[in-house]
């Protein structure tokens, strides 16, 4: 790629709390003047915030098969931060860029968002596993049935690497945590929340006590927003300085991780937050029945144990400044901007 021409890069799900927070790096990236991004949003009004930025912004979805393969064809790097369990979208993106390099000879960028889900056992909250997987053991990746969550669209992703016509990386975050705050969030354009704590935060107030997955002694690892936008950018510039540079393909997968808690921690410190606030009946959270898993959380997902070492990423040089510190400090401001807005 020669430095006069432009890197074109294509981005789904820019709305999204991932992606927002990427396409925030991307535009205060030191070699941000020699890109030319191409954002896909659902909402029309975003457009003319998002041309703001400087982006080209295309109303479409996941659901636009035609839109995804035509913008990954034109692009010398794709960032995949929509929906990880989306396969048709998947096979869009990889067929638009199959037509590109049957079309220029070059070899495309696919960086593709799944997440520590995959790991996911079921656990319910009753014990932690002493299982735990690195990046760098890909046998052991390799055993994870094609019915984990996001599996199966890893496993294409992988394929297609393999034909040649793509580079693949695979980012896989873990609980992910902080309020994001980005010039996205700013403009009305990004959500600025997570998934998993803010949930256990709206069950909690929705049922006025917090609550625990079974006896919540379940591990996952954690990351801070602007961590994982940090690791996609640091796949990103060892992607374009050429295929040597990191792990692709069967080889390119990267836990987003610096830390790990036990999911029932977590559901305490809500509990005795919530019970401060005097919303919460008790400091002590009771456990969520059956039928609350699937209200809250549609299953008991949140019971499961994840454990990943973020080796691989470390190696090509992520350097992580959030530690599992930071996500107790972040509890507080995440419950007190939840409460506000379910007043409203």
């Amino acid at each position: 790629m020669s430095t006069s021409e432009k890197t074109h890069i294509f981005i789904t799900g820019v709305t999204g709390y991932i992606g927002g927070s990427v396409l925030s790096a991307l535009l205060s990236h030191p070699k941000a003047k020699s890109f030319q991004i191409t954002v896909l949003t659902r909402s029309p009004d975003k457009v003319v915030p998002l041309n703001s930025l400087g982006v080209v912004a295309v109303v479409g979805s996941n659901q636009d098969l035609d839109k995804l393969t035509e913008h990954a064809r034109n692009s010398d790097v794709v960032f995949a931060c929509a929906d990880s369990d989306d396969l048709q979208a998947a096979k869009a993106i990889l067929l638009g860029l199959k037509r590109r390099h049957d079309e220029t000879g070059k070899v495309p960028i696919l960086i593709h968002t799944s997440g520590t889900g995959v790991l996911a056992d079921n656990a319910a909250g009753n014990y932690a596993t002493d299982k735990v997987y690195s990046d760098l053991d890909i046998p052991l990746i390799e055993t994870l049935p094609k019915t984990q969550p996001h599996r199966e669209v890893d496993i294409e992703v992988v394929a297609a690497d393999e034909k040649g016509y793509v580079r693949t990386y695979i980012v896989l975050p873990s609980t992910i945590y902080g309020i994001a705050n980005t010039s996205l969030v700013k403009l009305g354009i990004q959500n600025p929340y997570s998934i998993q704590i803010p949930s256990l935060i709206k069950a909690g107030i929705d049922r006025k006590q917090g609550g625990v997955v079974g006896k919540g002694l379940n591990l996952w690892p954690n990351v801070h927003i602007n961590d994982i936008a940090s690791l996609y950018i640091t796949i990103f510039d060892a992607a374009i300085r050429g295929p040597g540079e990191a792990g692709h393909g069967r080889e390119g997968f990267y836990f987003g991780e610096n830390g790990e808690h036990r999911v029932g921690r977590i559901s305490e410190v809500i509990a005795e937050l919530l019970f401060e606030a005097k919303i919460g009946k008790s400091p002590e959270p009771t456990v969520f029945t059956e039928d609350e898993l699937q209200k809250y959380f549609g299953g008991p997902g949140l019971g499961s144990n994840s454990r990943a070492r973020a080796d691989r990423s470390k190696l090509i040089g992520w350097k992580p400044v959030h530690s599992v510190d930071s996500l107790w400090a972040s509890l507080k401001p995440e419950i007190e901007a939840i409460a506000e807005i379910q007043n409203k």
